[in-house]
């Protein structure tokens, strides 16, 4: 079973080995990583729903709300459509997860139906809600690129004004033994570009 819900108050010992923040945070946002080690057990909605609803809370233009996730859980019939979006390599390790998503965005306003800059920038907030959620309860969740778009749109009937955006699997935590041995090699917190590579202060070379 997953590891207790509480409240994070420190960097996890594996996460601080290879990340060291700047500036002082919770440490929820440095703990958040994506680990591909899972049980294959499955999650009771209570476990997995919540996260869902953290999305729900993220921030939009207009309040549009953008995002929508279509998921199946590894008891659905139609687990086997989603597996079958994936490419190769996340199919090796994403079978092992519990619930896997696809997330779309609306690309135009509700109330003018004019097209919508920030759907993209929206769906990713509601997108980092869940992740930070899911490692609050010590859950695995790893959003991924690898899969067919197109396929994705047409198999889970996904209307014409929505974007297709990204897949993510969830589950529970599992030994990085599990893995393969290149994957095996990967399972670990990636350290991240230094704050004064990503922030320009007054123009883009300030």
């Amino acid at each position: 079973m997953q590891e207790s819900i509480s409240t994070v108050r420190e960097l996890d010992e594996k996460v601080a080995d290879h990340r060291e923040p700047d500036h002082e945070l919770d440490p929820l946002f440095v703990n958040r990583w994506s680990p591909r080690a899972m049980t294959g057990e499955p999650l009771e909605k209570e476990e997995f729903l919540p996260l869902f609803e953290a999305a729900r809370w993220a921030p939009s233009a207009f309040n549009n709300q953008h995002w929508r996730f279509i998921y199946a859980t590894r008891e659905d019939e139609e687990w086997e459509t989603f597996v079958d979006l994936l490419v190769e390599g996340n199919r090796t390790w994403a079978t092992d997860a519990a619930v896997l998503a696809v997330i779309v965005s609306k690309t135009t306003l509700d109330h003018n139906d004019e097209p919508a800059p920030t759907h993209s920038f929206d769906t990713g907030a509601a997108w980092q809600n869940l992740a930070l959620e899911g490692a609050r309860r010590g859950l695995a969740v790893h959003g991924m690129a690898g899969f067919d778009y197109e396929r994705a749109a047409e198999e889970l009937d996904v209307p014409e004004e929505f974007a297709v955006e990204a897949m993510v699997a969830v589950g529970e935590r599992a030994p990085p033994e599990t893995l393969s041995d290149d994957l095996r090699e990967r399972e670990q917190p990636s350290d991240r570009k230094p704050l004064a590579e990503i922030l320009h202060r007054g123009g883009f070379e300030g």
